[in-house]
């Protein structure tokens, strides 16, 4: 009897944007047959979510209301704040999340890194304890133009499938699931974590030099 070895699941794009998702998890087996197929649904509203100016790294310029962030060569005449990641191109949104949410963000450039973290998480310094994903305060997606991986606490996972310019996140953060998703006319989903969160998570960013990000929820 064939078993269950990998899961894959996509996201009905047209749902995304009502408040109903609906979600189709196929199970198959090693030869790509179908195994079984479950449909369910779930209520969630997109997430509202503002880049937060007193964390941005000196190099990123916010825009568009604090919805798009570009990683330039100019130094942003930012003022002193605790907040504020002093080596790594990074910034945090200012709402953190504690609930079921999801959200959408569009890329161009070299890559970038789609994170969620603690709001302890250190802020000075180059050390693994500043950078999303090298630590255990944050999980991050790393997207490039051809590949993308996931790291936290410094545990890197491979992910054969390449990421679109847009990418979604759902985080149940109850039921200690985050997941990431390529968007395009369907999505795929790239890496599911499942753990236990112990504080609100503040999703954010980490911006290679000519990219910009933009924040696209409530959905475009």
């Amino acid at each position: 009897m064939p078993q269950s070895t990998s899961l894959a699941s996509s996201l009905c794009v047209s749902c995304r944007k009502r408040t109903l998702s609906c979600f189709y998890v196929i199970t198959s087996n090693t030869q790509g047959e179908t195994l079984s197929l479950t449909l369910f649904f779930i209520f969630s509203d997109s997430c509202q979510l503002t880049l937060d100016p007193n964390t941005a790294n000196q190099y990123l310029c916010l825009s568009e209301g604090n919805r798009k962030v570009t990683c330039s060569n100019e130094v942003q005449s930012y003022p002193d704040h605790p907040d504020r990641f002093t080596s790594h191109n990074q910034v945090l949104c200012r709402e953190g999340l504690s609930g079921v949410c999801y959200w959408e963000v569009e890329w161009s450039g070299g890559g970038l890194r789609v994170a969620v973290s603690y709001k302890e998480i250190s802020r000075k310094g180059y050390g693994c304890e500043c950078v999303f994903g090298r630590n255990d305060q944050s999980w991050v997606l790393f997207c490039t133009t051809s590949r993308c991986w996931f790291y936290h606490n410094n545990t890197r996972a491979d992910i054969p499938v390449p990421c679109s310019s847009r990418v979604g996140v759902y985080l149940d953060h109850r039921a200690g699931t985050l997941s990431f998703y390529s968007v395009s006319d369907t999505m795929t989903l790239l890496h599911r974590v499942q753990t236990t969160f112990t504080q609100p998570l503040y999703p954010g960013f980490n911006v290679y030099k000519g990219t910009s990000v933009k924040i696209l929820t409530p959905i475009q």
